[in-house]
């Protein structure tokens, strides 16, 4: 075979310079303000192009809904943020029936979810009512009230935080509600290089709002064709086999109490595409789906209580499943 042959044969099928360029702009609008936290920032544009939601758990100041609102400044979308309390109700997040007294007739007002970059802060601080109003158009981009179905504008994502450490006046998310999540990122403490550039950061910004510095980068329909680009991504069956082999080994291992459903299979495929897509490539690769597995996974199984007694974390035993299978080449 000639050379040019062989090089035809690695040349990308699907043109993907226009998004991998975008992304990196976003990349780099996000950094004018944030320092480091590179994975977050990786994890949530891998979750915008597979249309897919967010949960993001960290100690309170490591930039989680700072990143979160950088993310959506970047896209020409409608943005909602709605806090999270104790005293939320369902009405105040979807929306309520108001008596009209002019034509004596109901009308549906709708609440902040009706947006298209919806950012929840502190998901853990509001009842399991609350938290039960975001089954249905989480999962299905629509909502039903007095009979009525609402569907939802496309792009639609839901960014999520919490705190790990806190328990005082906050709910433990249901597994059918963690389930709804494409990801769950953690997001740790920066190094110390790091934290001295946040604070010399700090030092030199002198505007209010640090948000003001960040620009529009990618418009709603430049995001829907991104994200219809990222199905077209090439799977090999053989890399299909090792997902559905990473997931059954979730509900065979003897570390963990609950393994991964099929929705995570599905979800592994998709994100492992957009991780591919974020690269350059049209073309899935084992490291690609390795990369997503742990953000796939971990909110999707639950640890032996016995074996959580003993230090042993869900990145651990995954960590374990990956090393455990091979490769396919």
């Amino acid at each position: 075979m000639s050379l040019d042959k062989k090089e035809d044969q690695f040349q990308s099928r699907i043109d993907m310079i226009e998004l991998r360029t975008s992304l990196e702009k976003v990349k780099s609008e996000i950094a004018k303000v944030i320092v480091g936290q590179e994975s977050m920032v990786e994890h949530l544009l891998a979750a915008l192009l597979s249309n897919g939601h967010v949960l993001i758990e960290g100690v309170p100041g490591v930039a989680k809904t700072i990143t979160a609102k950088l993310l959506a400044k970047t896209i020409d979308v409608g943005f909602s943020r709605i806090q999270f309390t104790p005293d939320l109700m369902p009405s105040d997040i979807l929306g309520t029936s108001v008596f009209n007294v002019k034509n004596s007739e109901f009308e549906f007002k709708k609440g902040p979810i009706f947006s298209s970059f919806i950012l929840i802060d502190e998901i853990n601080r509001s009842p399991a009512k609350t938290q039960a109003a975001l089954f249905e158009v989480m999962e299905e981009r629509q909502i039903t009230m007095d009979g009525t179905r609402y569907i939802m504008e496309e792009p639609f994502l839901v960014v999520a935080t919490q705190n790990p450490i806190e328990h005082e006046g906050t709910y433990r998310l249901p597994e059918a509600q963690l389930d709804r999540f494409l990801f769950k990122i953690n997001v740790g403490y920066p190094d110390l290089q790091q934290e001295i550039a946040i604070i010399k950061n700090q030092h030199e910004n002198k505007t209010e709002d640090k948000t003001d510095v960040v620009n529009r980068v990618i418009s709603a329909q430049q995001l829907k064709n991104y994200q219809q680009l990222v199905k077209e991504i090439i799977v090999e069956t053989q890399l299909m086999e090792y997902i559905a082999k990473i997931i059954v080994n979730t509900r065979e291992n003897q570390f963990l109490y609950l393994g991964a459903s099929p929705r995570a299979s599905l979800a592994l495929l998709t994100a492992s595409k957009s991780f591919a897509a974020f690269r350059g490539r049209d073309f899935v690769t084992p490291e690609d789906i390795k990369e997503a597995s742990y953000a796939v996974l971990r909110h999707r199984v639950i640890v032996s209580p016995e074996r959580e007694m003993e230090g042993l974390t869900a990145d651990e035993i995954i960590r374990q499943i990956l090393e455990g299978i091979e490769i396919p080449r």
